[in-house]
């Protein structure tokens, strides 16, 4: 790695982390220049606190939402940069391939397959905008949302088209009555696409995640001294508040701290019982 390289990294990590210099040089050598490893590291040394900030985010580009008679799909394209992301040529690649998208339902081999206005195959547009433009582009992931079972809802956080946006999220309910309780769909979508929970009840968090989370916050507490039966009592503690903290239905609801989403599931149960059946949010570049 180039001195510039590793210069780059170090100030990614203090960015992602908010600690110094010399503390992020170190986690990098230890770590041949890993940032996830040093975010790890770091956390583990108790120098750096969990925080939405060390979501890697490596990629640009930008994800595209689109609704008819209550199906929705999403999906998501990369773009190395921003720069390529605001390219009129790319937002237009982009639009089209959303339409697609819902046609095919998600599916992205027959997405890659299927032909644009051009007649030529998505693939075959993406290897020439590739040729054009100078820059690697990916079509990441795909979403879709049927209209059996309950009604969908979706936001789009900063949109900067209709449909078009950073941050999309999309949330199916069950026990939706029209013109009764509809407008609270599109609020949980909101509170989903600013609180990003991981599921929607702590029971159906991935354990890989909780086992991780769990092995950092013991790793931080036995690095401060504190003694094996304090430890295990600081930790299930953490981990309980992560896992509420990360459970759509425990997490304090954004526009009344007082309240959780769980609450205003039952408030605003109208003919039945509200139920999240499902969600799905998108960050682009989240995790790249």
């Amino acid at each position: 790695m180039s001195n510039k390289d590793f210069l780059d990294n170090i100030k990614k990590l203090r960015e992602m982390t908010g600690v110094g210099f010399k503390d992020c040089k170190i986690a990098l050598d230890e770590n041949k220049g890993d940032i996830e490893k040093s975010v790890e590291f770091l956390r583990k040394k108790g120098i750096a606190k969990a925080s939405k900030k060390m979501s890697r985010t490596a990629s640009e580009g930008l994800a595209l939402v689109k609704e008819k008679e209550g199906q929705i799909s999403l999906i998501e394209i990369n773009s190395e940069t921003d720069f390529v992301a605001k390219n009129q040529d790319f937002i237009n690649f982009c639009k089209e391939l959303s339409e697609i998208n819902f046609k095919n339902k998600s599916d992205l081999n027959k997405i890659s397959n299927a032909k644009m206005s051009n007649g030529v195959l998505v693939k075959d547009n993406l290897v020439n905008l590739i040729a054009k433009i100078g820059e690697k582009i990916t079509i990441r992931r795909a979403n879709f949302f049927d209209n059996s079972n309950g009604f969908n809802f979706f936001y789009v956080h900063s949109a900067m088209e209709k449909g078009i946006g950073k941050i999309i999220s999309i949330i199916k309910l069950d026990g939706i009555t029209k013109g009764k309780n509809e407008d609270v769909g599109v609020k949980l979508a909101m509170h989903i696409a600013a609180s990003n929970p991981l599921a929607i009840d702590k029971d159906k968090i991935d354990q890989k995640i909780i086992d991780k989370e769990l092995e950092i916050i013991k790793a931080e507490i036995a690095n401060s001294g504190k003694s094996p039966d304090m430890a295990e009592k600081i930790s299930k503690g953490k981990i309980s508040k992560f896992l509420n903290d990360n459970s759509l239905l425990s997490q304090i609801w954004i526009m009344d701290p007082k309240k959780k989403v769980s609450d205003i599931l039952k408030e605003n149960s109208s003919d039945k019982p509200l139920k999240v059946l499902d969600f799905i949010r998108y960050k682009v570049g989240e995790g790249v």
